[in-house]
C-alpha cells in the first residue's frame, strides 16, 4: 500500500478542458486535451500528441503537464479498443512518452507520473515498424535515459 512518501511532490488538480488544445490551469499546471479521430492511425495520433507536447513545453517551459486523451472509434466488434490503440496508450504515451507528464488521463487508465517530469523534449519524434532494428545513433530514447 502506498505511503505519503511514495507519492510525488506534486498532483495536479484533474479538471479535463472543455475543448481541444493546450490550456493553462489556475494551479499553475498545463492540460493537454487530444481527441484522436476515427479516421486517425497510430502515427498520425502519437505526431498530434508529441507536436502538442512540444507546444507546451515552448510556451509553458517546465510547468508540469497533464495529457487528457479522448478515442473516436478505433473498437473492435466486442466493443474493445483495437490493439493498436491499446498499444498507443500503454507502449506509446504510458511507457515512452509518459516521463514528459505528471500525469495522463487514458481512456484506459489514469496515472499520475511517481517521478518528476522530464522537461528534455526532443526536437522530433520519429516512428519506426515495431520489428525494425534500432538505429544505433540516432535511437531514442537513449539506454542511458
Amino acid at each position: 500500500m502506498p505511503t505519503e512518501h511514495d507519492m510525488p511532490n506534486f498532483v495536479p488538480e484533474y479538471d479535463k478542458p472543455d475543448s481541444p488544445g493546450l490550456h493553462m490551469n489556475f494551479d499553475n499546471t498545463v492540460s493537454l486535451y487530444h481527441v484522436v479521430a476515427a479516421s486517425d492511425d497510430f502515427e498520425t495520433a502519437a505526431q498530434d500528441i508529441f507536436a502538442l507536447l512540444k507546444q507546451a513545453q515552448d510556451e509553458f517551459p517546465d510547468w508540469p503537464r497533464v495529457l487528457y486523451l479522448d478515442i473516436e472509434g478505433h473498437l473492435d466488434e466486442k466493443g474493445r479498443f483495437e490493439n493498436d490503440f491499446v498499444e498507443f496508450q500503454q507502449e506509446f504515451l504510458i511507457a515512452a512518452m509518459g516521463k514528459f507528464f505528471t500525469a495522463l488521463a487514458l481512456p484506459i487508465v489514469s496515472v499520475v507520473n511517481p517521478n518528476p517530469q522530464s522537461n528534455d523534449v526532443p526536437d522530433s519524434l520519429r516512428l519506426q515498424a515495431p520489428q525494425a532494428p534500432l538505429p544505433s545513433d540516432t535511437s531514442w530514447p537513449k539506454a542511458d535515459d
